[in-house]
């Protein structure tokens, strides 16, 4: 993999440890500004387009507090002159809403990122909390 696109992704990872603090700036910096961007966060359903995405992580950010750095497990990376993808399981710790006690999160994350003027974008984060197997009626909509 590139080691410019690893310092992407260490970048990425330093940012999302201050979206856990309630902090999501440092984050959108990272982010393509292209209509086809989506952030599909475990709190909602996805959103496209760079307005709807900021919304989003405004949104998610206001909700969480005091985390803890998060670990990552990287299942998989790929890379090519102009796109890269990471697969990872994010966990941590973080206050989220009204409470006061901190809870144990984690995260099955894909994060596709392409490059844009010589610098690594972020176009999708998907993340949700499918870490191990669920039985099937677990996906039926009631």
């Amino acid at each position: 993999m590139g080691s410019d696109f690893e310092t992407a992704i260490d970048e990425y990872h330093r940012s999302v440890d201050a979206f856990v603090i309630g902090d999501p700036e440092p984050q959108k910096p990272l982010w393509s500004r292209g209509d086809d961007v989506v952030l599909a966060n475990p709190l909602g359903p996805p959103v496209r387009g760079w307005n709807a995405v900021e919304r989003a992580m405004d949104e998610a950010a206001s909700l969480v507090r005091e985390g803890e750095p998060n670990r990552y497990q990287r299942i998989t990376e790929y890379t090519t002159g102009d796109l890269g993808y990471i697969v990872e399981i994010q966990r941590g710790r973080a206050k989220f809403a009204g409470s006061d006690e901190a809870a144990t999160v984690a995260l099955r994350v894909t994060t596709i990122w392409r490059r844009e003027a010589g610098h690594w974008r972020i176009t999708l984060r998907h993340a949700d909390a499918i870490t191990s197997p669920r039985p099937v009626q677990s996906v039926i909509e009631q």
